[in-house]
């Protein structure tokens, strides 16, 4: 096999466009406009990595890295509490970051609905007691509330982002996606205490302003006394930028009235890259990635970039980067982001070019809040895109908390 990138160079017309054969299903997604040239020099990177990953399947390479224990343990930063009595309706529920925060905090699962098959099994393998609606039945927008009319004190759930990412067309109403019409539906009919409903940033920002107040607003506020907040969630102890975007809403005035936003029980790094001091604040410090994977000290850490959804691209792709500014960050962390690996040992022994340590499926739990051993169900790209798309816990437990203590004063 050679090793030069330019051996399928096609002779004539290389700088042409040349439409991509890639059959997604997502219908959403838009093909890159590649030349011939470019083309050939990616299938040329394609098989190599095949080969790469035949070879250390045989036992051909020799690894570079040990087996990582992470230093962090997700279950630490979500310790059970007593229970409340408070029963929640989970919309939109994914691999259950909302659902395991509701349930760390206390509150009394009462359903889960998930369109994706595979996601709603997880939640079954996790919570044998938990009713799970799956794949037809997880339709919301098949769903009937009314018999759970006064039944649920807490409804929550993440509509899907892709109508707001910045990642996506950012269609708002106009995307079929859009599901927070189905979310407004489901709190108007079950008519809850409270709601909790979160989404990415875009959501907040100047372009979706009449979308928030006419979807959002307008149809929850002859109701409930709705707040908007801004999460990050190493904040909360998760060692990855991630911002979201949460609603919060109450019935009552007076739960309204004394509820206080979940305050920040890590300090996190500045913009400058500098932490803020412990003594300050007299917080845990946020670990970097690098130290919650029980990787060795090589004079830089950070937090992860943001992990992307791997159910959002053209085809099964296992890769969590989003974008070349997290690319140049996962290269300082010297952690390989592509090709992410479904078991530490598969990791260990396929080891990419630039001899980086390559992610394993339970590091990117880690990474995104949840316990390694959350059992998530699917193929390895199933996996992490209920990773990618899901609230990491402990922000939603943070969260359960929060609402928890204005709804039991």
């Amino acid at each position: 096999m050679t090793n030069d990138l330019t051996s399928d160079l096609p002779d004539d017309d290389s700088d042409e466009i040349v439409p991509s054969r890639i059959k997604s299903t997502n219908p959403h997604h838009q093909p890159r406009d590649l030349t011939a040239r470019q083309r050939a020099q990616f299938r040329n990177i394609a098989v190599k990595s095949r080969q790469a990953k035949l070879d250390a399947m045989r036992g051909v390479t020799t690894p570079l890295h040990d087996v990582n224990v992470p230093k962090l343990d997700p279950w630490d930063l979500m310790p059970q509490l007593e229970p409340n009595g408070l029963p929640t309706l989970s919309l939109f529920s994914g691999g259950g970051g909302l659902d395991l925060g509701f349930d760390r905090a206390g509150f009394n699962h009462t359903a889960s609905f998930e369109i994706l098959e595979h996601a709603a099994q997880t939640l079954r393998t996790a919570r044998p007691d938990w009713t799970v609606n799956g794949g037809i039945d997880g339709d919301v927008t098949k769903a009937d509330w009314s018999p759970l009319r006064s039944e649920v004190a807490v409804v929550h759930g993440g509509p899907p982002c892709q109508p707001f990412s910045i990642a996506g067309r950012q269609a708002g109403a106009a995307d079929v996606r859009d599901m927070w019409p189905e979310f407004v539906r489901c709190v108007n009919t079950t008519k809850p205490q409270a709601f909790v409903a979160e989404n990415v940033p875009a959501l907040a920002s100047k372009k979706f302003e009449g979308y928030v107040r006419t979807q959002i607003l307008e149809p929850l506020g002859s109701r409930y006394h709705v707040r908007m907040l801004c999460l990050r969630a190493e904040d909360y102890g998760v060692p990855q930028i991630r911002r979201r975007v949460v609603f919060v809403g109450f019935a009552r005035k007076k739960d309204a009235q004394r509820y206080v936003p979940p305050a920040p029980t890590h300090t996190r790094q500045t913009d400058e890259g500098g932490l803020w001091s412990i003594e300050d604040q007299g917080l845990e410090r946020c670990l970097g990635a690098r130290e919650a994977l029980g990787l060795s000290d090589i004079g830089f850490d950070a937090l992860s970039p943001t992990i992307r959804s791997t159910l959002t691209g053209p085809r099964h792709t296992t890769s969590i980067l989003n974008s070349v500014a997290a690319q140049r960050v996962f290269e300082q962390l010297e952690i390989w982001p592509n090709g992410v690996a479904r078991t530490r040992e598969e990791a260990r022994a396929f080891v990419p070019a630039n001899g980086h340590f390559r992610l394993a499926v339970p590091d990117v739990a880690v990474l995104q809040g949840f316990p390694q051993d959350w059992p998530l169900v699917g193929a390895t790209y199933m996996q992490l895109g209920q990773l990618g798309n899901a609230v990491p816990p402990p922000m939603a437990y943070a969260l359960a908390s929060s609402v928890s203590a204005a709804l039991a004063a």
